[in-house]
């Protein structure tokens, strides 16, 4: 299965990186949600900071281009697959150093994505 990392994830049930990380496992992904907050997701509790997670498919994320700035270098010493850019987080920089690092961008809705089959 796809790892995702879920990064800016929330721990408001009515926030769409909430619903992510709740339809990522119920279709049985393991999901590890990351956000500068504490708490749990749908039992899972939230990393912080920049956790050291190996074999990372996708990230997924939920954070504005400003707040990924700090993120960049990390997102892409992760090496994932893919970056899954939700509506409001496109972020050019990070779109080409992903591209220049042979990970893909997808500027896409994930919960869309999940819900028709495109994940």
């Amino acid at each position: 299965m796809k790892k995702t990392m879920v990064l800016g994830a929330s721990t408001n049930p009515v926030r769409y990186s909430y619903a992510a990380v709740r339809r990522l496992k119920e279709q049985g992904f393991e999901v590890v949600p990351v956000s500068n907050k504490t708490g749990e997701v749908e039992g899972i509790p939230i990393l912080n900071g920049r956790p050291e997670v190996e074999d990372v498919h996708t990230v997924t994320l939920y954070m504005n281009p400003k707040r990924q700035e700090d993120y960049i270098d990390y997102i892409i010493g992760l090496n994932p697959k893919r970056i899954i850019f939700n509506p409001g987080t496109e972020n050019v920089e990070l779109i080409n150093r992903a591209k220049a690092a042979g990970i893909e961008p997808v500027v896409a809705c994930n919960l869309v994505m999940l819900a028709t089959g495109q994940y």
